[in-house]
């Protein structure tokens, strides 16, 4: 989902030219080899690398292991535990016994009272963490000696073994800390397969192969995330062979298609790009605007020409490939049905063209957040759509930190998805108690069929039972919007062709740091 996290993001061209000599891959640094050394473009950069907070919390975070972790196929595998749970048949009770000889990268030992840690702290209000709603499930974690951990919920939740992905902190270090502003947010500590070894704020980010590592010490030793805003500027250094690899718009990235000595990886991905449309605001508070909107706006012209082809058409929150997808609400741009519902709904058109009701102008504000120019292009393509219907959407640029104190009021163009299970990313999004939790909820929407079909999604271990509240969901969504749906985007990388083992997963909104081809950069093995 879009959190803090990209607020890092807008950095000047200016002061990225001077990066150019961070970490050259043709050189390489500390005796490493080209073979042996990744840099790597990527937009943004976190706030923080504690797990505690949110870092990593849907795996592959590189520094941290869970439990579990998921294959290229998204199927969860053993990871910190030795084998996948044992459950009761209840669906109650989650028991996890640990991997035998695992040490945090200091050297300590990993235990069970780690794990149960890790999971106490996360679930305390006191912890600045906003998806702690994710283990609403949880009602109890304890240690059964060292090497076991027993979660006890409070009502059967299908998909639970997929939340034990969440990194393993060591309680050795952290404890002594306040998670939200103790010194493990920017010096972690953890069991994955790299280690931390420099941070140099709105510049970049290096790793260090753990030689420890339970699974096997990596290939690639080093890795540096260089951290570039500036779309241009990012596929200009990885032109010039200042990068190894970045990830790329589609029209950037389609400039290296003839390069023979790059690759380009298409991620097919649950992120998808969405106006919201705040239920408070006077405007898009009117469920006709919502649904008018809905009606003009033209999705398949965004995936063609914004997109380049490398998305496809949002009808909701997931994709028209998941199994969840509710089929049937697939809709095209209808601008006569937006203008006969504007009618219906005493929206008269006025001057300019804009219509008008009770003295009040069809007008709102749209924001999208500088420097991304594919959500730039999204929110001018939907204020060109949403004008032929006669509403006028004004798009503004700004940074995160303005955002956030107007998303009460003003429309944003905003990104999610979740991966794994419909609950992880459609709860946050949607659900009414969420309103107004930091970027949880963003349009504030709140709609009773849908709040009951997320709660009987979330509490119910029967199938069936919960892939009709997720229908039903789906369809209130098109009847009653809170966003307009857009694309589903797909995540483009380029990198260097030097290595073999590189895969793509499907992902979620959050890619650059755990996703994209890296997210198995431990398993990467350099040509011969």
């Amino acid at each position: 989902m879009t959190t803090r996290r990209i607020r890092g993001a807008a950095i000047s061209a200016v002061a990225l030219t001077g990066l150019a000599a961070c970490s050259a891959p043709s050189t390489g640094e500390g005796g490493d080899t080209a073979a042996t050394s990744v840099v790597i473009g990527v937009a943004s950069e976190p706030d923080t690398l504690s797990p505690l907070l949110g870092y990593g919390k849907d795996g592959n975070s590189k520094i941290f292991d869970g439990l579990l972790a998921r294959d290229g196929d998204l199927k969860l595998r053993p990871a910190l535990a030795k084998a996948l749970p044992e459950i009761t048949a209840n669906g109650l009770t989650y028991t996890y016994t640990l991997r035998d000889g695992v040490e945090f990268s200091d050297g300590e030992p990993l235990t069970a009272a780690d794990v149960v840690f890790t999971y106490r702290t996360v679930l305390d209000a006191k912890t600045n963490n906003t998806s702690r709603s994710e283990l609403d499930a949880v009602k109890e974690v304890r240690a059964d000696g060292d090497s076991k951990v027993v979660f006890t919920l409070k009502y059967p939740y299908a998909p639970f073994a997929g939340r034990t992905v969440l990194p393993i902190v060591p309680e050795h270090i952290v404890a002594g800390q306040d998670p939200n502003t103790g010194s493990f947010n920017t010096e972690p500590v953890g069991t994955g397969p790299y280690v931390l070894s420099s941070w140099s704020k709105g510049e970049k980010l290096t790793f260090k192969a753990n030689p420890d590592y339970w699974g096997g010490a990596p290939k690639v030793k080093k890795v540096t995330m260089a951290v570039i805003g500036d779309d241009n500027v990012r596929a200009t250094r990885l032109r010039s062979g200042d990068l190894d690899g970045a990830i790329l718009p589609p029209n950037l990235a389609a400039a290296f298609k003839s390069d023979s000595t790059k690759k380009t990886y298409d991620a097919k991905t649950y992120d998808f790009r969405t106006v919201t449309l705040p239920q408070e605001n006077k405007v898009t508070g009117d469920r006709a605007v919502r649904q008018a909107l809905d009606a003009a706006v033209d999705r398949r012209a965004m995936v063609d020409k914004i997109l380049d082809g490398a998305g496809r058409p949002a009808y909701g929150p997931l994709p028209v490939d998941d199994p969840w997808f509710a089929k049937g609400i697939e809709r095209g741009q209808d601008l006569g049905r937006a203008r006969r519902i504007l009618d219906q709904a005493g929206w008269k058109t006025g001057e300019g063209g804009i219509r008008a009701k009770g003295g009040q102008r069809a007008a709102f504000t749209l924001l999208y957040p500088s420097g991304d120019k594919v959500r730039q292009d999204h929110a001018l393509a939907y204020a060109s759509d949403a004008k032929k219907a006669g509403i006028d959407v004004t798009v503004e640029s700004a940074t995160w930190e303005v955002i956030e104190p107007r998303m009460k009021d003003d429309a944003v163009l905003a990104g999610f998805g979740s991966t794994g299970d419909p609950d992880f990313g459609l709860y946050t999004l949607l659900h009414s108690s969420l309103a107004g939790n930091g970027f949880n909820n963003m349009a504030r929407y709140d709609d009773p069929v849908v709040d009951k079909a997320l709660d009987t999604g979330r509490r119910s271990s029967e199938g069936a039972t919960r892939k009709s509240a997720y229908e039903t969901l789906q369809r209130e969504l098109v009847t009653n919007p809170g966003y307009t749906f857009l694309t589903h985007i797909d995540h483009l990388y380029v990198l260097a062709d030097r290595w073999q083992g590189l895969t793509t997963q499907l992902e979620p909104h959050e890619h650059g740091f755990a996703s994209g081809p890296w997210w198995n950069i431990e398993d990467w093995q350099p040509k011969k």
